[in-house]
């Protein structure tokens, strides 16, 4: 059976590449929560740490932020990304289902491209509502499962070439169903189409491959920019656009 373990995220973020050059997580995250509001001085667990881009924003929000990720390299990301920043993030090398922290020793607790590579969620998700206060909330963000990369990702995963090492997917019901299962109550939902496309992704890596470089981001028209954006936001609020976003998330609050 096919896991996600250690070693592929050792390798991840220990590679030599420019971190800046890793496709960032949706934005969809850092948008909800800046819509919720992020009051200065709130206690904020970010799980999975990445590269820290959200632990950094947030700091510079006034957040007391900290991070656990199990691999090293990727705290260091953390570490230098924040001094670049000049904001203080605490960082711990810890196992994100049995974190070392007293139970209520958060606000909100974060994590996105984390869930989808647990074989059981209810553990992570379990600790989760342990360290929160009475209250606070998770935002939690996975890849949706109606997407064309899910049919990328499981033949890569099929053909033992998947940078994770495995992973699975969520309908936005059933994420709202595994959190309310670790005993979270569901209270809004959020999520993103995928930009750029799939298919720039593709064809920018092969090109990569060869040494040919386009932009992590296709510049055009800014008029179109701006028309393609104000119809996301249109549509990104109709019912049922969260079954064809590429990630879908939850806020769900501890009782």
């Amino acid at each position: 059976m096919k896991t996600s373990e250690r070693r592929h995220w050792e390798k991840f973020w220990g590679a030599e590449r420019d971190p800046d050059e890793i496709y960032p997580d949706s934005p969809a995250l850092m948008d909800r929560l800046e819509a919720d509001g992020i009051a200065p001085g709130t206690r904020v667990l970010e799980v999975g740490a990445g590269s820290g881009r959200d632990a950094v924003a947030l700091a510079r929000a006034g957040a007391h932020v900290t991070v656990v990720d199990y691999a090293e390299n990727a705290l260091e990301h953390v570490r230098v990304n924040a001094e670049r920043a000049g904001v203080r993030v605490n960082r711990l090398r810890a196992d994100g289902q049995c974190t070392p922290f007293p139970d209520g020793a958060f606000d909100l607790v974060i994590h996105q491209g984390l869930l989808e590579h647990f074989r059981d969620p209810l553990p992570l998700l379990g600790d989760n509502l342990r360290v929160l206060a009475p209250g606070g909330r998770l935002y939690c963000a996975v890849p949706q499962t109606f997407h064309l990369y899910t049919v990328f990702k499981h033949a890569l995963i099929a053909a033992d070439r998947w940078f994770a090492g495995w992973e699975t997917e969520f309908t936005p019901a059933g994420l709202d169903r595994v959190v309310e299962r670790a005993g979270f109550c569901a209270v809004g939902r959020f999520g993103s189409w995928m930009a750029p496309s799939l298919g720039y992704r593709v064809v920018r890596g092969g090109l990569n491959v060869c040494g040919l470089r386009l932009p992590m981001y296709p510049r055009g028209p800014r008029v179109l920019a701006r028309l393609r954006r104000r119809f996301s936001e249109h549509m990104g609020s109709k019912p049922g656009a969260a079954w064809t976003f590429l990630v879908v998330g939850v806020v769900a609050e501890k009782p």
